[in-house]
């Protein structure tokens, strides 16, 4: 069985169980705190994924680093997870339940990349755009990337909107370089 499908199967309980405990809220919070502090500690992942590193010691580094920070409730999925030999697979655990969490409020994480930086009403623009195409909350994360010359692209989901005209630009070599052979 995939790591993914493990960490769906684990992901969805700690959300039955927080769903039925009332702490989905809470739970979440701790999931997306963690999640943060595994991206940026690669040493932290390291722990947790080696299998020499025996339980005892990754559940007092768990709660050495999450202790009082995390709910009871969380600190016990991690204790569990651990003692499953299953600790390798908390970060996309965690992960997933963030990403479950957002299917089942409306939220809709969106970015987009454009030559210059877009204006409040250009953002409202494109958030109302989302909306409309399904989600009742949009998260939208802005970059710009100068080489896109001019236009943006969006990325909703598994969808991508490229209107860039750098990939126009790209299109057009390609299509003048097949017509010429």
């Amino acid at each position: 069985m995939s790591e993914i499908t493990v960490a769906y199967r684990y992901a969805k309980s700690l959300i039955d169980l927080a769903l039925e405990n009332n702490t989905f809220e809470a739970t979440k919070e701790d999931m997306a705190f963690f999640v943060q502090t595994l991206k940026s500690s690669t040493e932290l992942q390291a722990v947790l994924k080696n299998p020499i590193v025996s339980h005892d010691r990754k559940v007092k580094v768990l709660q050495a680093i999450f202790g009082g920070k995390v709910s009871a409730s969380t600190e016990a999925f991690f204790k569990i997870m651990v003692n499953k030999s299953r600790a390798g697979i908390l970060y996309p655990t965690a992960q997933e339940f963030v990403n479950q969490y957002d299917i089942k409020k409306g939220i809709v994480k969106a970015s987009v990349i454009s030559a210059a930086p877009l204006s409040e009403a250009n953002k409202q623009v494109i958030i109302n755009e989302v909306k409309r195409l399904g989600g009742n909350d949009v998260q939208l994360q802005t970059k710009v990337d100068a080489s896109l010359i001019g236009g943006f692209v969006l990325n909703v989901g598994d969808r991508q909107i490229d209107t860039s005209v750098s990939t126009s630009l790209q299109k057009l070599k390609k299509e003048f370089a097949q017509k010429v052979v």
